[in-house]
């Protein structure tokens, strides 16, 4: 009967489950003699330090565990998977057209219970291949064959184990500043900062555009950079994009807001996930980061947007002959709620390290906002659930990796080291480089500010180089049509972005 679930691989995979539970469920609460061995490998258990050469230690650390390289695979898989969303969120579209043109035909008698059956396939396989066309999706999904991977060579106490020791605070925090960063009270205080001084321009495009780009990434050193990437993502979003700018200038603008997001954090110490990686290890204080990388990145963003600018000048005053001006919605927003979205975000700031008090807070928050509904829109998790999904994996998949970042790091010279952090940032979440290189023994300030600077210039490169872009391509995704953002479009448009701040680090020491 129709709407029944399949009771036959329903009881076996229960019965699998049951089986690998009795089998090593000892990890799980029942007795044991024996401890669980430490996974992944610590670094220190491969005992490779005679090894000077690169290549073969990592060989050597694939023959003492050849999870590494399965694991690896795994992930570089996943970073594949990420270049082909496009293609799947234009299958899962097909599908959906045909599951809407059969409609008609299932209200006949004679074709209804054929076309219904037809109907089922196509719904599920559209949510199928939406699913795998969701970019934030990507790595969550790749984390079925990564666990399975581990329960078979290493045994359900060593998955159980190492998923206690993830540290999931970076996204429960992401979740509730993105959900809070986004909401209607908190852009009406943005908006009004940056409008006056887009004001200077008139309240034109072009004046949005620079004060936006320029202004909004190093909110990140204050409101956290998912905080700055929602605002700007946002702002951007209603100011330019719904004003139909070209493909060019579409791509040009996300390459220099993540690019901008990715180093606007680096005024401080405890706004970027990178710095905040690190800071406490390396004793980073804000006089510190101001000095040595704040200003060089506001000075390099302001440089890379004035580029771009040049080149895109006449399209960003022909985009509206109107003004875009304040005051646009009628309705005000009182200022007692202004108050408490702005007091919520200083909790969730305030406790980012500790996710049960960010979690109290976040649920304090939605009771609000659910309270004062008439001056609140927008309000779904959706967006940033998905986002804390994506970063809880890229952490699980991250961790794997550290058997063949730490000797490719620690190996390199100073602009050497510069140059791999910023391509590997690439390919991991710069959080994850900059952490790693905390691992790595005797690391002089030099190159200290080497890894650090590379991390942060490379974070505009892909989707998954920075946290928070994620989070901004979430925003703007339908605004680059039915594919979505084109990984290869995201790299074109941020080279130039990344080359220009990469420089004013180098060689502004």
């Amino acid at each position: 009967m129709r709407g029944k679930l399949p009771l036959g691989p329903i009881w076996l995979c229960i019965l699998v489950t049951s089986w690998a539970l009795c089998e090593d469920g000892k990890a799980a609460g029942l007795p044991s003699d024996e401890a669980v061995p430490s996974f992944p490998t610590p670094l220190a258990q491969y005992h490779d330090t005679a090894i000077p050469n690169v290549i073969d230690r990592l060989i050597h650390r694939v023959e003492v565990d050849p999870f590494n390289l399965v694991a690896t695979i795994i992930f570089f898989c996943a970073i594949t998977h990420t270049f082909l969303t496009s293609v799947f969120t234009k299958a899962a579209r097909r599908y959906e057209d045909q599951f809407a043109a059969l409609e008609p035909q299932e209200l006949d008698a004679a074709l209804g219970k054929a076309v219904a059956r037809t109907r089922d396939r196509l719904q599920f396989r559209a949510q199928v291949f939406g699913f795998l066309g969701e970019v934030e999706a990507v790595f969550g999904i790749w984390l079925v064959p990564l666990f399975l991977v581990i329960v078979m060579m290493k045994g359900w106490p060593a998955l159980v184990d190492y998923s206690v020791k993830i540290n999931a605070a970076e996204p429960i925090f992401v979740v509730a500043i993105m959900a809070m960063a986004s909401s209607r009270p908190i852009l009406r205080i943005a908006e009004r900062g940056l409008a006056s001084v887009a004001g200077l321009g008139g309240y034109g495009p072009a004046a949005w555009w620079i004060t936006i780009l320029s202004l909004g990434p190093l909110l990140g050193s204050f409101i956290t950079e998912p905080g700055a990437m929602t605002i700007c993502a946002v702002l951007l979003r209603d100011r330019i994009y719904n004003l139909n700018p070209s493909k060019e200038l579409r791509y040009a603008t996300l390459g220099l807001l993540f690019v901008g997001v990715s180093v606007g954090g680096t005024l401080s110490q405890f706004a970027a996930p990178p710095v905040v990686m690190v800071a406490s290890v390396w004793q980073w204080s804000f006089s510190h980061m101001l000095i040595n990388f704040g200003w060089k990145a506001a000075f390099g963003i302001f440089l890379a947007n004035t580029i771009y600018f040049l080149r895109y000048r006449k399209e960003l005053f022909s985009l509206s002959p109107e003004r875009i001006r304040r005051g646009a919605e009628t309705r005000p927003i009182p200022k007692r709620i202004m108050l408490m979205h702005v007091l919520f975000m200083v909790w969730v700031v305030a406790t980012a390290h500790y996710p049960v008090l960010v979690i109290v807070g976040f649920l304090f928050y939605l009771a609000f906002v659910q309270a004062t509904g008439r001056h609140q829109e927008n309000s779904s998790v959706r967006g940033p659930l998905l986002v804390g999904f994506f970063l809880l994996s890229l952490v699980f998949h991250g961790t794997c990796q550290q058997w063949w970042l730490e000797p490719v790091l620690g190996r390199l010279g100073e602009w050497p080291l510069m140059i791999t952090a910023t391509i590997l940032t690439g390919f991991n979440d710069n959080a994850a480089i900059t952490y790693l290189a905390s691992l790595v023994p005797d690391f002089s300030a030099t190159l200290k500010y080497s890894v650090m600077a590379g991390a942060v210039t490379g974070g505009g490169l892909t989707v998954i180089a920075n946290a928070p872009n994620p989070v901004g391509q979430a925003i703007l995704r339908d605004e680059f049509g039915d594919g979505g953002v084109s990984p290869l479009g995201l790299f074109l448009a941020a080279i130039i972005p990344t080359l220009v701040v990469g420089s004013c680090f180098m060689l502004l020491r």
